[in-house]
């Protein structure tokens, strides 16, 4: 017998945003393994029962981090022990979740998946920027602008993103704003299209820039803008002229 994992999204920032089946997992959780995205409001959410193992991985650091990671998942929960996998965002979009869960079917380990709302969902919105919208989009991708770099190939094909989807929001993509620009350019897109940079989304610290995909590279250098951020890109970023209510 062992314990159960649970692979729970904590949302995009605002610890309001966290869900009631989150919480009240981490209310009862033996032992909660959290990301560094996730707010210190919501840690503090964790009884003083719980034992609390940060495992969070920055832009860099070695990939067998994660590998550490699945084994303490897979070593409480053969304690007996009920692990909250906590994660910023929603646990599988691009948040590993999937890999996780994989693991722990190998290991004959209980898991549930618990979701969360994304930061590209939830720091548009918190920006005034519908991702859909009847007029002007009907499609939106969200694509990640930091691949896995163990990976022979680029999976992202830019170029054909440029002209085949209304709003593109990507996430992990600001290091690689400036060559994903030029590429989307490349690609056919107007070069006028309309790009936001949305930094610490949903949080008392957001902050947005806009410009277009010509020039947003060299505002975002101008303004020092840094991670976390979600790139949006597509005419529904004019709205938020409009609608913006933050």
């Amino acid at each position: 017998m062992t314990g159960r994992v649970y692979l729970v999204g904590a949302g995009p920032g605002d610890s309001k945003l966290i869900t009631l089946r989150a919480i009240e997992l981490l209310k009862k959780a033996d032992v909660v393994l959290y990301d560094r995205l996730v707010s210190k409001k919501i840690i503090s959410m964790i009884p003083k029962s719980a034992e609390k193992i940060y495992v969070g991985r920055a832009v860099g650091d070695d990939t067998t981090h994660q590998n550490s990671t699945n084994d303490l998942m897979v070593k409480y929960a053969q304690s007996k022990k009920n692990i909250v996998r906590l994660k910023g965002g929603d646990p599988i979009i691009f948040g590993r979740g999937g890999e996780e869960a994989e693991f722990l079917r190998e290991n004959k380990v209980k898991y549930e998946i618990v979701p969360g709302i994304t930061s590209g969902i939830g720091s548009a919105t918190y920006a005034g920027i519908p991702l859909t919208h009847r007029k002007y989009a009907s499609s939106v991708v969200f694509v990640t602008g930091h691949e896995d770099p163990e990976k022979e190939n680029e999976v992202v094909k830019w170029k054909r993103l440029a002209n085949s989807v209304d709003t593109i929001v990507i996430m992990m993509g600001l290091s690689r704003i400036d060559v994903i620009c030029k590429q989307l350019i490349s690609g056919g897109m107007d070069k006028t299209t309309s790009v936001a940079v949305i930094q610490n989304g949903t949080t008392p610290k957001q902050k947005m820039i806009k410009g277009t995909v010509s020039n947003i590279a060299k505002k975002v250098k101008e303004d020092k803008i840094v991670p976390p951020t979600n790139i949006i890109i597509g005419k529904v970023v004019d709205l938020s002229e409009t609608i913006g209510w933050k």
